[in-house]
């Protein structure tokens, strides 16, 4: 294996940094709480780390409505914080990956400001996707679309005269205008944004709705407007995954390869890639584009043996065939966390936590890279029963249906103790978490965790060293055995074989209680004459 690539293999953090540890005592999480945790996942065994947008911004979506791409919101400290970060990091030898969110800013963004002063046809509305209504004196959006986060995806404007005027495109909030990338202005600011972040000393990017960026440039009605927000995905082909879009990556990459040449320290760009299907997919990870890009199929697939496998089967087919790696994820903070999603709603002793428990060490044994996200090492739940009066999630808002909503998922973490704020925040009286978290969090605190050798945060740790110490896992391929029904199993290498039991294979003892990461004879009957590294009881 290389190892000057290393990304191809690496296990990276997702730090969700309003929830993650509370250094001021304002109930919120921050850059400096970051740097107070970075020994807590060098123990934990992570190559890097992904921090959530932390840049200045109204907080309409938590930070994913940009107000200024090159500073850092106060709530969260500042640019000298951001520093001392990176430098506390690097002597840690763990990477720091920045969220870019270039498909769209604030309405508080001084172009957008600007735009709104400004004239139809003006060079600052050419930033943005504005345009005229249709109907009766402009009256109608301009195409059928609707946002992703649910309404439509325009919104009219008053013009500088007070006279109702243009619509302009947002395809999540209308606290969150689509820039226009078919714009070379655009295009040049963003250069300017992704230097002045590796100037600093960021290993690279997690960037955000890659996918979009370019729509149709005629902007035409959709046949199935609702699909985005029906789906809350990426699907309608007019807004999402046009052709242009990949030039804009391999611009981006020749900026990284620029400043990996002058110091040989590779910098990474990783997408949130939403396409039909995983040989579209593929088209993102060429060689000459985006290093990674999330495979969400993994994710998105049922408890089921036999659909991981057709999932890992594809990726490995298509994405893999690239030259690239597949860059797995199980959860993150737009997901419902696995222990919920995979079986029961609170608490982390049951068929959902051996569940998660188990997807997670298959994840940590398939080739290419991944992602764990904040929390998912504790093995906590999904928070699902938040009052309706502490939600923050813009689909709640512009919806008023907690279907599909994120509070759930962003919870603060619990640090120590019995009860809540758990350590997360040593606020003054009165000052609780953002969110609320429940009294059942006291069985996954961190402490508690690091204490216990059975529990779920050293199953992952211990899966992180075998991960680094077998050369036969990381890159490479698989080969699938044949097994009995409900049962998983691939071999790394000439003596590794993972085994995952699904649910409906015999586990005798001694095999039943033991921890599901195993090493030694396989369960009679699941792979005859086989010895497995990797024995995971997911039932």
């Amino acid at each position: 294996m290389n190892r000057h690539h290393w990304w191809r293999d690496a296990v990276i953090y997702q730090v969700y940094v309003r929830s993650f540890l509370d250094s001021t005592g304002d109930g919120i999480g921050d850059l400096a709480g970051v740097r107070a945790g970075l020994p807590y996942l060098k123990k934990l065994g992570v190559d890097g780390i992904w921090l959530s947008p932390f840049y200045p911004s109204p907080q309409h979506d938590h930070g994913y409505d940009v107000a200024d791409y090159t500073d850092v919101d106060p709530v969260f400290g500042d640019l000298a914080e951001f520093d001392l970060l990176v430098d506390a990091a690097r002597r840690l030898g763990v990477k720091v990956l920045l969220d870019i969110v270039p498909n769209h800013c604030s309405s508080e963004h001084p172009w957008f400001r600007a735009a709104l002063d400004a004239a139809p046809g003006s060079p600052e509305r050419a930033r943005f996707h504005f345009a005229d209504g249709r109907g009766p004196h402009g009256a109608e959006p301009p195409n059928n679309w609707h946002a992703m986060f649910g309404g439509p995806a325009w919104t009219r404007i008053t013009e500088p005269d007070g006279r109702p005027g243009q619509w302009y495109l947002h395809m999540f909030t209308p606290e969150q205008p689509d820039w226009n990338w078919r714009e070379p202005e655009v295009a040049a600011e963003f250069d300017r944004i992704l230097r002045f972040w590796l100037d600093r000393g960021a290993d690279g990017f997690r960037v955000d709705v890659a996918a979009g960026l370019y729509k149709h440039p005629e902007l035409p009605d959709s046949p199935d407007p609702e699909a985005d927000a029906r789906t809350r995905d990426s699907v309608n082909p007019l807004a999402w995954n046009q052709p242009e879009v990949h030039e804009v990556w391999r611009h981006w990459r020749a900026v990284c390869e620029e400043y990996t040449a002058r110091d040989g320290r590779e910098r990474l760009l990783v997408g949130e890639v939403s396409v039909p299907t995983a040989r579209e997919h593929a088209r993102y990870v060429r060689a000459d584009e985006l290093h990674q890009a999330f495979f969400f199929d993994l994710l998105g697939a049922p408890w089921d043996a036999d659909a991981f496998r057709k999932v890992v089967s594809e990726a490995m087919q298509d994405i893999a065939g690239t030259g690239s790696t597949v860059t797995w994820v199980l959860n993150n903070h737009d997901q419902v966390r696995t222990v919920t999603r995979y079986g029961e709603p609170t608490g982390g002793s049951g068929l959902g936590a051996a569940r998660a428990r188990a997807a997670a060490l298959l994840m940590l044994a398939l080739p290419g890279a991944a992602y764990i996200y904040q929390g998912e090492e504790l093995c906590l739940p999904e928070v699902v029963d938040l009052p309706d009066d502490v939600l923050t999630d813009p689909i709640f808002r512009r919806t008023g249906s907690r279907a599909r909503i994120r509070d759930g998922c962003r919870v603060p973490l619990p640090w120590s103790g019995q009860a809540s704020p758990f350590g997360f925040t040593s606020g003054a009286e009165g000052v609780r978490p953002w969110l609320p978290q429940p009294e059942w969090f006291a069985e996954h605190a961190t402490d508690r965790a690091l204490a216990d050798t059975r529990s779920s945060w050293h199953l992952y740790r211990d899966g992180l060293q075998l991960r680094a110490a077998l050369t036969q896992l990381g890159e490479g391929t698989l080969h699938w055995l044949d097994t009995q029904p409900g049962v998983l199993a691939f071999t790394r290498g000439d003596d590794l074989v993972c085994a995952v039991n699904f649910g409906t294979a015999p586990v005798p003892a001694p095999v039943a209680g033991t921890p599901l990461l195993a090493s030694g004879p396989c369960p009679p009957g699941v792979l005859p004459g086989s010895t497995a590294a990797w024995w995971i009881d997911g039932s």
